[in-house]
C-alpha cells in the first residue's frame, strides 16, 4: 500500500493506492495515525484501493474514531469499487457519514 500526501489549503489529502489488507495494516496504521497530528482536516482518497478486507476496514474505523476524539475532520472520498463492495457487504456505508457515489459503468453513466 502506498500513501501519498498533498496539502490543499487547510486540508491534508492522502491518496491510498494498492491493497488495504491484513498484509499492509501493520505498516499503514502508524503512518495513518501520525497524519492526525499534522492537520485539523484530513481527506483520504480511496479511489486507488484495489482490495479491502476487515483489517483495512478496522484501520478506517480507527482513523474516523481517533479524528473525532481529537476534534478533527476526517472524510473518505472517491471510494473505489472494492471499497464500495466491502462497505455494502458489512453495512458500513452510512457509518462513516461520507457520501459514496456509485461508480460509472462502461458507458459513463452512474450504475443503478
Amino acid at each position: 500500500m502506498e500513501l501519498s500526501q498533498e496539502r490543499r489549503e487547510n486540508r491534508l489529502c492522502l491518496q491510498a493506492v494498492g491493497e488495504m489488507t491484513i498484509y499492509s495494516a501493520a505498516e499503514l496504521k502508524p503512518a495513518l495515525l501520525e497524519v492526525l497530528g499534522r492537520s485539523d482536516e484530513i481527506e483520504i482518497d480511496l479511489s486507488g484501493v484495489s482490495e479491502l478486507d476487515t483489517s483495512g476496514v478496522q484501520l478506517l474505523i480507527l482513523m474516523k474514531r481517533e479524528a473525532a476524539v481529537a476534534g478533527k475532520a476526517l472524510t473518505l472520498s472517491r471510494h473505489s469499487q472494492a471499497v464500495l463492495e466491502v462497505f455494502e457487504l458489512l453495512g458500513l456505508g452510512s457509518w462513516f457519514g461520507d457520501p459514496q457515489l456509485l461508480p460509472a459503468d462502461a458507458t459513463g453513466r452512474a450504475a443503478a
